[in-house]
């Protein structure tokens, strides 16, 4: 019902920055909350944050708070993650995931995911 694509990531240096886009066909995100996760080689997927159906309000893991900023376009069907002054610890597969809730923040309450991409901070 829902398809969700990562696009964005790649290769950038410590104190860098990247922009990931997550595209959603099948349904706008108006009516969803939308998150994003992460998971690096040998560790559990981690929440990073996740936007309310409406935009108006997010919600940070404390590893991210004030560095990273989730944006959505509803018109777009599009949902941004920025990244700012990115550190190696970020380096992993990124996933944005949807739910059929307006208010997520767990894994287990989300019900689609995106492919993933990765993201990989040198020192």
């Amino acid at each position: 019902q829902v398809q969700l694509v990562e696009s964005g990531g790649g290769l950038v240096q410590a104190g860098g920055s990247l922009r990931l886009s997550c595209a959603a066909s099948g349904r706008t995100f108006s009516s969803y909350a939308t998150g994003w996760f992460r998971q690096a080689p040998g560790k559990e997927r981690e929440f990073v944050g996740t936007i309310g159906w409406s935009g108006g309000s997010t919600y940070y893991a404390d590893s991210v708070k004030g560095r990273f900023t989730i944006s959505r376009d509803n018109a777009k069907n599009t949902v941004f993650l920025q990244m700012n002054n990115l550190k190696p610890e970020d380096t992993a597969v990124y996933y944005c995931a949807t739910s059929q809730r307006r208010w997520a923040t767990i894994l287990a309450e989300y019900d689609y995911w995106g492919q993933g991409t990765q993201v990989t901070v040198s020192s």
